[in-house]
């Protein structure tokens, strides 16, 4: 099992419950929206069009490119 780490950053793409996150150095990272993370794939959209500032809390996918994100908080 990974141990949880966090990402900050506004969420520039989606795309049903996938998305990317562009950290505080320029950094893309992709998430899949976990099952139990406490939002709904239709709650995505609006944090891209706001570009809200997030903090993700995640852990590698396996067989994935990308991560399992467990909890989205807007931070700003």
């Amino acid at each position: 099992m990974f141990a949880s780490r966090e990402a900050e950053g506004v969420v520039t793409i989606v795309q049903e419950s996938r998305f990317q996150l562009i950290d505080t150095n320029g950094v893309g990272h992709l998430f899949l929206l976990g099952h139990k993370a406490g939002a709904e794939p239709e709650q995505l959209a609006p944090l891209q069009h706001r570009q809200a500032r997030v903090r993700i809390r995640y852990r590698p996918a396996r067989n994935l490119i990308g991560n399992i994100a467990s909890s989205i908080e807007i931070i700003g």
